[in-house]
């Protein structure tokens, strides 16, 4: 496709990433539904004054409706944790989400010298030696895992924030080609996000086939490769006694670095807690609010890839608009990508800035001194 062609597969994914329906877009546009489906199909291409209707409303540059067509994340092999409540309009958004991460990705590949994907991959193996197996693969023994992420991104994971619109979306991740990716709702606790991230890294190294169904069954076993994964076998029963209270639980899940809930989960799936003591531990959690408000709550995990990265664009003088600009979004998008996983705040663009009156018909150019490979080469796990 031309890079000066309006493109419908673009529009498409942003009217998705909104949370739009065609009818609602076509409303707003103050457009009957057929004429819509005119620009969807490609029978005829949007006029100008059109195109700038439909960045207005759907929040995103207009240059961004033209140029290729973007990758966006196997729909069929992407894992969804919510799935008795997930709707079809909040999945579409967060594959939506997530073919932003890939534009953001591929900006980052092209420029900076990553650690190459190095995640095992098994077929038929038990979700507990497979976590063991990781575990062996990756060099950390039975001791704990002090920053999931840092972990992730040693190997090669790309991981980046869910948007906040996605709240229902805990996590979700896929494999495109060889490269593995997690998206986190960084909303929640240090803690939950840990084994969220414990958890999409059991989907990547078990269902990795293509066809692979990521049904509850598949939940399960990556919700037992998770656990295994933070709270070897070994570590837990050398350290805990068999019926423990919550308070001692509390006090032991610093060591892991887990929520009550999840270490609760692994007494009783490991047999140190009855079916009795372990339904009193949940009663005890809703009696001190436990759920909402995790005990002794540890510091939020960051990326060690995004840090360095804007470490390097700020040396230079690159801002964070100017890479939007080069990916034909606003920065706001690039800010949702971003949140919590970085200290300093990302600034954010939104729509009607200078940024927001870009050219109908020319994408933008890239911004000068951002084209250089950069290595990093530093990468230590935490």
């Amino acid at each position: 496709m031309n890079k000066e062609s309006f493109n419908p597969t673009r529009l498409d994914l942003a009217r998705r990433r909104r949370g739009m329906t065609k009818k609602a877009l076509a409303e707003s546009a103050n457009m009957s539904p057929v004429s819509l489906a005119r620009y969807f199909v490609g029978v005829r291409n949007p006029a100008p004054d059109t195109v700038a209707r439909f960045a207005e409303i759907l929040r995103f540059p207009k240059g961004f409706f033209y140029g290729s067509t973007l990758a966006e994340p196997p729909l069929e092999g992407a894992s969804f944790r919510a799935l008795s409540t997930l709707t079809a309009r909040l999945r579409d958004q967060a594959i939506a989400a997530g073919a932003i991460g890939i534009i953001l990705s591929d900006w980052i590949d092209e420029r900076f010298s990553l650690p190459k994907p190095q995640v095992p991959q098994f077929d038929g193996v038990d979700p507990e030696a497979a976590a063991m197996e990781v575990r062996s693969a990756w060099g950390i023994g039975e001791r704990p895992i002090r920053n999931t992420i840092h972990l992730l991104e040693l190997h090669g994971v790309r991981v980046f924030a869910l948007a906040a619109e996605s709240a229902v979306v805990d996590a979700y991740s896929f494999w495109r080609n060889d490269t593995p990716y997690i998206f986190l709702n960084t909303g929640k606790s240090a803690e939950r996000s840990r084994m969220d991230a414990a958890h999409e890294l059991g989907h990547l190294v078990l269902h990795w086939k293509s066809g692979s169904q990521r049904n509850r069954l598949a939940e399960k076993e990556a919700h037992e490769f998770g656990a295994s994964l933070l709270m070897p076998r070994s570590s837990v029963l050398a350290r805990m006694a068999w019926g423990g209270n919550i308070d001692e639980i509390i006090r032991a899940k610093r060591y892991w670095i887990v929520s009550v809930a999840n270490l609760a989960y692994r007494l009783h799936s490991l047999k140190l807690l009855t079916d009795y003591q372990y339904r009193q531990v949940f009663i005890e959690m809703g009696r001190r609010n436990i759920r909402q408000k995790e005990p002794q709550a540890a510091p939020r995990e960051r990326s060690q890839v995004f840090e360095k990265v804007l470490q390097h664009l700020r040396a230079n003088k690159i801002t964070i608009s100017q890479v939007a600009k080069d990916l034909a979004l606003h920065s706001e998008e690039l800010g949702l990508l971003l949140s919590e996983l970085v200290r300093s705040p990302v600034a954010i663009g939104y729509p009607g800035s200078a940024y927001g009156a870009h050219s109908a018909t020319t994408p933008p150019e890239p911004s000068k001194g951002a084209g250089r490979i950069v290595p990093i080469n530093d990468w230590q796990p935490s």
